[in-house]
């Protein structure tokens, strides 16, 4: 009967509009008053300071900024110009470059809803000019942006990294071989779908050996980043945490070159890092002492040991924690339903018998699929919000097959979870 109220007015209170975190903490005080045997209040304070003072959480910060300064540089329009040419060969044209665009933002930035803004600004004018079918170029910027969750250094993996005490360095590694099969299965969405309707791919635009060498230099930024960050980690040279303050002593770097370091740009960086990250603590620090009070209720406990007694097999308990996870998507952003319920999911998953850090990938692929699907999914609105007019229901539409795509590359990894295991097992042990 907790379960039953907790659910019900935690849902109550989402739905009311209030913020996620602080539905959190005051779902953690009302247990406290009503069920618990002692007084927690106390702990509040102790949770707030740990979490703010945890050393695994410093990268969110950094990788957050360094994300925003290649916004604001001004990166994304010089790579999506430079991925142009090479990709206008396939059916779809720019379609694919948004796709690939948003994969090699996204690792950098880490950051999804920054990933589908900044490529959806550079490219929904083209969709007129050259006469693409709009629902599906917008579905691929709404899709494509998604992959920042995947692709590493995604900040959601931190995240569950942190609630979940697992390998950062292997979950990254195994977001690799998924996050790239997801942006080939994203392009062959777009392919099939021109070859089936022909016009639905505008105008190929001109491009010659000249253009696509002439434009290389302004792919070297973004994946000298991924290699300094990212290979750093792996090569032992640094943690996560030293390798997000190398990677913006590159980007600095970089800027200063492109002459494009100014104080303005720094201002507006700076600010919007401090704004993301007060919200992505806060929540932690919601998580963190809500876990604590459902402990001491002993509510994880007798989760876990309803679950382990359902007559089902494993694999169908998986498919109903997926499908909640995708209800729960369409209400809630990504980090927010990590938060939220991670630290209840995962002791169950492991349970199991499932890997946690294969269960992080399949976590990271569902919380994509909830932040494309109707009617919250977030990366929706954010590409309706850049466009000039137009019905909200043409983003939902476009979306509908490359959610598709994301279900069947979910599949993949139930049916062979080594997709996602291979890398690290191979790389780390």
């Amino acid at each position: 009967m907790v379960a039953v109220y907790f659910i019900g007015i935690l849902f109550l209170l989402i739905a009311s509009g209030l913020f996620v975190g602080a539905v959190l903490i005051f779902l953690s005080l009302a247990i406290n008053a009503l069920w618990l045997p002692m007084d927690i209040t106390s702990a509040l304070g102790i949770t707030g300071w740990e979490t703010l003072t945890n050393y695994i959480l410093i990268p969110i910060p950094l990788f957050i900024l360094l994300g925003e300064l290649m916004l604001q540089s001004g990166t994304a329009n010089k790579m999506y110009s430079a991925l142009a040419p090479w990709l206008n060969f396939l059916p779809g044209g720019l379609m694919h470059t948004n796709i690939v665009t948003c994969a090699l933002f996204a690792a950098t930035s880490g950051s999804s809803v920054a990933t589908a803004a900044t490529v959806g600004t550079v490219a929904l004018p083209q969709v007129k000019k050259r006469g693409y079918n709009e629902r599906l170029f917008l579905g691929t910027l709404a899709a494509g942006g998604t992959l920042g969750i995947l692709i590493p250094p995604s900040i959601n993996m931190i995240v569950y990294g942190a609630l979940t005490n697992t390998s950062i360095p292997k979950l990254y590694l195994a977001g690799m071989v998924p996050g790239i099969l997801l942006a080939g299965v994203f392009m062959l969405t777009v392919v099939v779908a021109c070859l089936i309707k022909p016009g639905w791919g505008g105008d190929k635009i001109a491009a010659n050996w000249e253009m696509r060498v002439k434009g290389l230099p302004h792919l070297l930024p973004p994946l000298g980043l991924f290699v300094v960050v990212v290979g750093s980690i792996y090569a032992g040279i640094a943690t996560p945490t030293e390798a997000s303050a190398l990677g913006i002593m590159v980007v600095l770097a970089i800027t200063a070159k492109e002459r494009v370091l100014k104080k303005d740009m720094l201002h507006r960086a700076f600010e919007r890092t401090m704004k993301a990250t007060a919200m992505i603590m806060f929540l932690l620090i919601g998580a963190y002492f809500l876990n604590f009070a459902l402990g001491i209720l002993g509510f994880v406990q007798e989760l876990t040991r309803v679950v382990e007694n359902l007559p089902f097999s494993s694999v169908v308990v998986l498919a109903i924690i997926i499908a909640i996870y995708i209800v729960l998507g369409c209400v809630l952003d990504g980090i927010s339903l990590i938060v939220l319920t991670v630290p209840v999911i995962a002791p169950i998953s492991v349970d199991l018998g499932y890997d946690p850090v294969w269960f992080g990938v399949i976590i990271m692929l569902v919380v994509e699929a909830g932040m494309i699907t109707p009617p919250i999914g977030i990366n929706c609105y954010v590409v309706q919000g850049i466009r000039e007019g137009g019905s909200l229901n043409d983003v939902f539409i476009g979306i509908l097959p490359f959610l598709i795509a994301i279900l069947l590359v979910i599949a993949l990894l139930v049916a062979f979870p080594q997709i996602a295991l291979w890398l690290p097992n191979l790389l780390l042990g």
